[in-house]
């Protein structure tokens, strides 16, 4: 069997295992955060953490098969070696970035949710002011001519 079929096996059985791990421990964990932000409607959480996991798959693994392809041929056991690290080494950078942007995602989404959820007014409106002249605001300009 030519070297680059085997670097080629070993280089998608890795990254698409590395990428199903990764997957599933950002769908465990986020679902977490997800539930927090989303005020604990869990079919909701659910639902947008699925929809985060697929869309990881399609940008992840788009990219472990565009970068597939090499432009050397591997004649010896070094090669394969080489052309694994460098491969593999991309891959777990593209994933770590990935993931990384999604833990960022999620935490300024909880951040945002605690936010909104400690806002309360100062004080609670207690009435309106009325002025003198019930028509009109009390603070606007009296017309042309009053």
């Amino acid at each position: 069997m030519d070297l680059t079929v085997v670097a080629y096996v070993v280089y998608l059985v890795v990254s698409i295992g590395l990428t199903i791990w990764v997957a599933r421990t950002l769908s465990r964990n986020g679902r977490i955060f997800l539930g927090d932000v989303l005020h604990g409607n869990e079919k909701l959480a659910d639902a947008v953490n699925h929809l985060l996991v697929v869309g990881f798959y399609l940008v992840n693994l788009g990219f472990v098969a565009l970068y597939l392809s090499g432009d050397d041929n591997i004649t010896d056991t070094r090669g394969v070696f080489e052309a694994l690290s460098t491969k593999l080494g991309v891959v777990l950078l593209v994933l770590g970035v990935l993931h990384l942007g999604n833990v960022w995602v999620l935490s300024k989404m909880r951040r945002r949710g605690i936010m909104e959820r400690e806002q309360r007014p100062p004080v609670p409106p207690q009435g309106f002011l009325g002025g003198q002249d019930q028509g009109r605001d009390s603070w606007a300009a009296p017309a042309a001519g009053a």
